[in-house]
Formats: structure tokens, C-alpha cells, sequence
């Protein structure tokens, strides 16, 4: 992989690490609802936090993946590009089905950067 595809892929890893975060973590704070644009009461219910932090988690093995494919993983490509593909196919299915940002939002990133990778 050369430099500029290991920057990008690490940011989309640390773009969607933070999503976790905020998803597990800060999962009933200002910052979250105004981010999903769910209204702070909401996010104190019990099952929609636990929605949250499960959302969360997998946001976060995307991170994870992305990480060990880059730095860690004998052929990088063979596990990046089918994680960036996974999450731009999810940023996809938000944007038709909760907010039509997320593309923007969530997946321009990875399109970004598998561009660069089969580029």
C-alpha cells in the first residue's frame, strides 16, 4: 500500500472508531443527539441505547479491521478493501434509509480511499 492509501485508510479507521465512541460511550450526550439527530430523551430510553452501543460496536470492528489490515496483515488489500466496500455499502443503506448526509457523512471517506487503493 503506499503512503497516501495507509493515510486515508487510517482515517476512515479513526472515522469510524469515533463513531463508536460516541455511539458507546457518549451514547446519551448533546453531542450524539445532535450528530443522529435524535433528540436527547430519546437516547436515555434504555432500548435505544443499547440500539446505540451495538450500532456502535460494529462501527467500531469496521475501525479495528481497517487498522490490522493496514498495519498488521500480511496482504493489506485483501482485508481493506472488502471493510471499505462493507462500509461504504452501510453509509449507503443510511442514506436511504435515516438521513441522506450519511452518505456524505459516513461514506465519502471510503470512497475516497478505495479509489485510491485500486487506483
Amino acid at each position: 500500500m503506499s503512503i497516501l492509501s495507509i493515510i486515508f485508510t487510517t482515517l476512515v479507521a479513526i472515522e469510524f472508531i469515533y463513531i463508536m465512541f460516541i455511539q458507546t460511550i457518549q451514547t446519551h450526550s448533546k453531542n450524539t443527539s445532535r450528530i443522529f439527530k435524535i433528540p436527547e430523551g430519546v437516547l436515555n430510553n434504555k432500548f435505544t441505547a443499547t440500539l446505540m452501543k451495538n450500532q456502535g460496536i460494529y462501527n467500531g470492528i469496521i475501525g479495528i479491521l481497517l487498522l490490522y489490515g493496514t498495519f498488521i496483515a500480511p496482504h493489506p488489500k485483501e482485508i481493506v478493501i472488502p471493510v471499505l466496500i462493507y462500509a461504504i455499502v452501510v453509509a449507503i443503506y443510511g442514506a436511504l434509509t435515516s438521513q441522506k448526509s450519511i452518505i456524505i457523512k459516513q461514506g465519502l471517506l471510503p470512497i475516497i480511499t478505495l479509489i485510491i487503493l485500486i487506483i
